[in-house]
C-alpha cells in the first residue's frame, strides 16, 4: 500500500449544503502541491444527501474517499478516519472550512511536533465576526478544560488539528469518547504520553449556521471532561 505524505480527515453529519464547496476548495489547494495526498470524508450516518454528494465527487476526483459510519458522533467519525488514513501527516478539518485551507501549510511546517492544534487564542490568531458572548463562553469553558484536563492549552476545541502518523496510531486507539469531548480526550492522552504539542495561530471565521448550542453543548462537554478524569482514575487509558 502506497504511503502518502498528507491525509485530510473530514467528519461530516448532514453537511449537504457545505460539503461540496469545502471539498472543491481543498482540491484547488491540494492539486497545486507536490506531495502525495488523500482526502477522507467520514459520514456520521447523515440523513440528508451528504454521503451521496461526496460519493459522486469522489468518483470524479482521484484521492477523495468516503467512509460511511453509523451515527455515533463526531469523535467516532474522526477516530475512524484517522485510523484509516495512510498519510505520514494526518490533518483534521471541519466540514465548514472555517479556517482557510491555505493555512494548512502552517501546520505542516511544524513537523518536529507530534500534535499541532489550530488555535484562535495564541499570538497571531484572528477570530472573525464571532459574537462577543460566544467568545466569552468559550474562554470560560477553556478555563474549565485547563483546570480539569489539559493545562497549558489555550484552545482545545478548534476543529483543525494535525498529527504525525506515529502520534495518531498511538492516540486514537485509546480514544473512548464518541462525541465532541474527543478533542479534550485526545489532548489529555497526548499530554499523558508526553507528546510534543504546539498551538498554531489561524484565521477563524465564525459560521452563523453553527450547530453548537452555547449552553446545552457546554454542559454536555463538561460531563465528558469529568468522564475523562473518571476513565483515567479507572486506568481505562492504560490498555
Amino acid at each position: 500500500m502506497t504511503t502518502l505524505f498528507l491525509s485530510i480527515v473530514i467528519p461530516a453529519y448532514n453537511e449537504e449544503k457545505r460539503i461540496l464547496p469545502t471539498l472543491q476548495s481543498i482540491m484547488d489547494y491540494l492539486e497545486k502541491q507536490a506531495y502525495p495526498w488523500e482526502v477522507i470524508v467520514v459520514d456520521d450516518g447523515s440523513i440528508d444527501t451528504t454521503a451521496e454528494l461526496v460519493e459522486e465527487f469522489a468518483s470524479n476526483h482521484k484521492g477523495v474517499h468516503l467512509i460511511r459510519n453509523p451515527h455515533r458522533g463526531k469523535g467516532y467519525a474522526v477516530k475512524t478516519g484517522m485510523l484509516a488514513a495512510r498519510g505520514e501527516y494526518r490533518f483534521l478539518c471541519d466540514a465548514d472550512l472555517s479556517m482557510p485551507i491555505e493555512q494548512l501549510s502552517r501546520f505542516i511546517a511544524l513537523g518536529e511536533h507530534d500534535v499541532a492544534i489550530g488555535s484562535r487564542e495564541v499570538a497571531g490568531a484572528r477570530r472573525i465576526e464571532e459574537p462577543a458572548y460566544r467568545h466569552i463562553m468559550g474562554r470560560v469553558f477553556n478555563w474549565l478544560v485547563r483546570l480539569l484536563a489539559v493545562p497549558g492549552i489555550r484552545d482545545t476545541q478548534c476543529g483543525f488539528k494535525g498529527f504525525r502518523a506515529t502520534a495518531a496510531k498511538q492516540l486514537f486507539p485509546l480514544q473512548r469518547l464518541d462525541g465532541f469531548g474527543f478533542d479534550v480526550e485526545i489532548l489529555f492522552l497526548a499530554q499523558k504520553h508526553r507528546l510534543r504539542i504546539v498551538e498554531v495561530p489561524i484565521d477563524w471565521y465564525y459560521n452563523k449556521e453553527s450547530r453548537v448550542h452555547p449552553i446545552r453543548d457546554t454542559l454536555r462537554m463538561l460531563r465528558e471532561i469529568l468522564s475523562i478524569r473518571w476513565k483515567h482514575w479507572r486506568k481505562m487509558y492504560d490498555v
